[in-house]
């Protein structure tokens, strides 16, 4: 009975923090007086790392640029990272568990953490949209799988 339970599945949080953060306003303090909405472009990229025996460690990256024509009106960037327990999990679910789960976990945090920054640095604060983060790891999957068909 004991060694069936340790068998269990398991994927647990053991930490969640800010790896990195910055915030960059580079053309202070006229760009305060700028009136017009400035167009505002966010990037997200997740990696993952094992840091032991079934320990990971995933950091979700969100860079949050706004720009007033030609002119930075300011830049984000935080790193939102978590140290996960994955173990007696199947070899082929680990990554997924990664790529989908853990930055699940992550965004909100990340979201707050943008908004907070972007307040602190002066403007409105961003509302960073909800994201479907098992969509983007499909499409990398697929785009991973292009190119080695037209190898064949």
């Amino acid at each position: 009975m004991e060694q069936n339970q340790e068998q269990q599945p398991v994927f647990g949080i053991e930490k969640l923090y800010v790896k990195d953060l910055s915030v960059e306003v580079p053309n202070a303090p006229e760009i305060y007086l700028e009136r017009e909405a400035p167009q505002v472009e966010i990037q997200l990229n997740t990696a993952g790392r094992g840091v032991g025996e079934g320990v990971f460690e995933v950091v979700l990256t969100v860079t949050v640029t706004a720009k007033l024509a030609e002119k930075t009106v300011f830049l984000v960037e935080v790193g939102q990272a978590g140290i996960f327990r994955i173990m007696n999990v199947p070899e082929e679910q680990v990554e997924p568990l990664i790529a989908v789960a853990c930055p699940n976990i992550l965004f909100p945090y990340a979201r707050e953490t943008v908004s907070d920054a972007v307040t602190r640095a002066g403007f409105s604060p961003i509302v960073l949209q909800p994201v479907n983060f098992e969509a983007m790891y499909m499409s990398r999957m697929q785009e991973q799988q292009a190119p080695a068909e037209t190898l064949q």
